[in-house]
């Protein structure tokens, strides 16, 4: 059953937050953001697939998120940019197979586009042909485009997509102001993608459950493809409706003046609310549903569960009668459970 047979029967969730993942790890840079982790710790790549799909994902998305020709450029390893990109969607094909779930490739923003500008755009289409011959190489199931904050750029991207035949998710990053980089309508923009071929339609990262839903609404209502919905896994506001624009007014140590990438722990959104997002998302319509850069596997499980689902990993989800002081089994201590008031300052 391919993606959009998938889709016509219920939701898919697609795990994402690789990059940030790592880079808390230790394995990725912050600012470059390349993903040098494939060719040097490919096992943990395989891992981190891996507890992705135990976590409720139906998809293992090839990790050549900003494995561009301009990224590798700019840290110098653009000779390793086939190399890269083979080697991670070997790895993503690999675990799929083993898992029995579908294998994403992905392109992106290419950091040179330039509405107006020709031979930019031509650059840009290059850098999506090469990757995208890679994961049709490679055999892939479907392939995503994403991070788009240009509609030109997407509509760049969907062309080059749908020449692989497969079926296309695109996806816009829509920050500070409701609308794209060229002033663009986010709805009539994603209406623009879908009549151009795309097959899913919605947006990803920038944007926090609070400050995507209101987008997603009007989203819907404008296209009939399915809708795409991936935010990031923090506290976005009206005030600050994108993950780049936050503030800490509670931390004077900060390298610069604002907390993201790298000091953006205090806004992180528990479990409860990524579920929460993605009850909501569900009911206004959205079928293909994620968590971008930020995510963790937990944050995946809640999704996956507020979908009424039991992955693998449900089996270790919050059984809280089981606490010796705030749990409620008969074998528990008197004195242990009468401890709970002083223990939670009550």
């Amino acid at each position: 059953m391919n993606l959009i047979e998938r889709l016509s029967h219920g939701s898919v969730i697609c795990a994402e937050g690789y990059l940030f993942e790592f880079e808390r790890r230790g394995y990725l840079q912050a600012g470059a953001f390349v993903p040098e982790v494939v060719l040097e710790h490919p096992v943990l790549v395989e891992g981190l697939h891996r507890e992705f799909v135990h976590a409720g994902s139906d998809v293992v998305e090839a990790f050549t998120y900003y494995a561009h020709r301009e990224k590798l450029r700019v840290i110098g390893r653009e000779d390793d940019l086939e190399r890269i990109n083979r080697q991670a969607l070997e790895i993503a094909k690999k675990v799929a197979r083993e898992t029995g779930t579908m294998v994403a490739g992905n392109i992106c923003n290419t950091g040179v586009f330039t509405p107006g500008d020709a031979a930019a755009a031509k650059e840009a289409r290059a850098q999506f042909d090469e990757q995208l011959q890679w994961a049709v190489d490679a055999g892939v199931d479907y392939v995503i485009g994403e991070t788009y904050s240009y509609g030109a750029e997407a509509l760049l991207a969907v062309a080059a997509m749908k020449e692989t035949r497969l079926p296309t998710v695109v996806t816009l990053a829509i920050h500070a102001v409701d609308a794209t980089r060229e002033g663009w309508d986010v709805a009539e923009t994603c209406r623009k993608l879908a009549d151009a071929g795309a097959d899913v339609v919605g947006l990803n990262c920038a944007r926090g459950p609070r400050t995507m839903l209101p987008l997603l609404e009007k989203i819907v209502a404008a296209i009939e493809v399915p809708v795409a919905a991936l935010p990031v896994p923090y506290r976005t506001t009206p005030q600050e409706p994108n993950f780049q624009s936050l503030t800490d007014p509670d931390c004077g140590c900060l390298p610069r003046e604002r907390p993201f990438p790298t000091a953006l722990d205090p806004f992180t959104c528990n479990r409860f609310e990524i579920a929460d997002f993605a009850d909501k998302a569900s009911a206004l319509g959205v079928r293909y549903l994620g968590v971008c850069c930020g995510a963790g596997p937990h944050h995946v499980r809640a999704m996956a569960e507020a979908l009424g689902r039991k992955p693998p990993a449900s089996r270790y989800s919050e059984d809280m009668s089981k606490h010796y002081v705030l749990g409620s089994h008969p074998s528990f201590r008197k004195e242990n459970l009468e401890y709970r008031r002083k223990l939670q300052n009550l």
